[in-house]
């Protein structure tokens, strides 16, 4: 898959995942849904939000900052915008649940830091491949 190709489809797969969001709140009562109409919202706004965090980290990496290969600069967004997207729904859940504090969200923001970098030291770790 060229580069090209890898933004026009994350592009059109990122607008389909707003667009299915978008539908999910027109259409789901939150006072009367059940574990599954949550479980689409969820869904479809973690998609959209790693979706669209993924192709802002690559255009930041690729134009602005002209940092190396392009199958890194891809591959280090689409990681880092998954975390960015468990960060943001996990804080929802905290608030929808009444548990959202500074500290949950300090330790939250820790644990995903934690693994970032835990991830970064296991891809250079030369006995791992």
């Amino acid at each position: 898959m060229t580069l090209r190709q890898y933004l026009i489809a994350m592009s059109i797969m990122t607008l389909v995942c707003w667009v299915a969001w978008f539908y999910i709140i027109m259409i789901i009562d939150p006072t009367l849904t059940n574990w599954i109409g949550f479980l689409l919202f969820y869904l479809a706004l973690s998609l959209a939000l790693a979706g669209t965090a993924a192709l802002a980290g690559f255009i930041i990496r690729f134009a602005a900052l002209k940092q190396k290969l392009v199958f890194y600069s891809v591959k280090e967004a689409f990681r880092q915008s998954f975390l960015f997207s468990a960060l943001i729904i996990a804080s929802l859940l905290l608030l929808a649940q009444g548990l959202f504090t500074w500290l949950n969200l300090g330790l939250l923001i820790v644990s995903l830091s934690v693994l970032e970098f835990f991830l970064i030291s296991y891809e250079k770790n030369p006995s791992n491949k």
